[in-house]
């Protein structure tokens, strides 16, 4: 009789919003404010990509990639479709994108996030912007996103003040695994 172990998890409950733009916002956006600039990083390693996303996600639950192994990581990383953006502020790391280029024309934002000290700086949409525009430069046909309950308050409100629209929203229940040490809000517990 084979064992079966099963990682001890928290369930978070998240209601899920799928969003989607399906032509280029069609004024130019705001630039970033003067000492700010994005940088494509050629080759992300996993170090440097787990800092960044850990440092983003802290507060937000951001688990999935946490719980990823780095071979499972460094995949991701040198597929050609995934593309990693970092801003930069006085030549600090201030927050990321990923842009996720999919067979077809359909590029998902996949992950996009300032950090704890940039948030609220008066800088989040015209990074949102600099993403939405790479996007399109990119050959795309579509631009997907996604956000959820989890996420900072003003995520779905600055996605659709950007042009993106609501598919659907969906409560999804997470096994969120212990082993993180992440923060759950009280509020999204299951």
């Amino acid at each position: 009789m084979a064992l079966s172990l099963v990682e001890p998890a928290i369930r978070v409950a998240v209601d899920v919003t799928f969003l989607r733009m399906v032509v280029p916002p069609p004024e130019p956006g705001a630039p970033l404010p003067e000492g700010w600039r994005i940088e494509r990083v050629a080759r992300c390693s996993v170090p440097f990509y787990r800092f960044l996303y850990n440092t983003v996600g802290q507060d937000y639950v951001w688990w999935l990639r946490r719980a990823a192994g780095d071979s499972e990581l460094a995949a991701v990383l040198s597929d050609p479709g995934v593309s990693v953006h970092v801003l930069y502020q006085g030549g600090e790391p201030a927050g990321f994108f990923e842009l996720e280029r999919r067979v077809g024309g359909t590029t998902n934002l996949a992950y996009f996030g300032l950090m704890p000290h940039a948030v609220g700086r008066g800088v989040g949409r015209a990074f949102l912007r600099a993403a939405i525009d790479e996007a399109w430069a990119g050959g795309c046909d579509l631009l997907t996103v996604n956000t959820c309950t989890a996420d900072h308050a003003r995520a779905l409100p600055n996605y659709l003040a950007a042009g993106f629209t609501r598919l659907r929203t969906v409560r999804e229940i997470w096994p969120v695994p212990v082993r993180l040490g992440l923060k759950v809000p009280e509020r999204l517990l299951a």
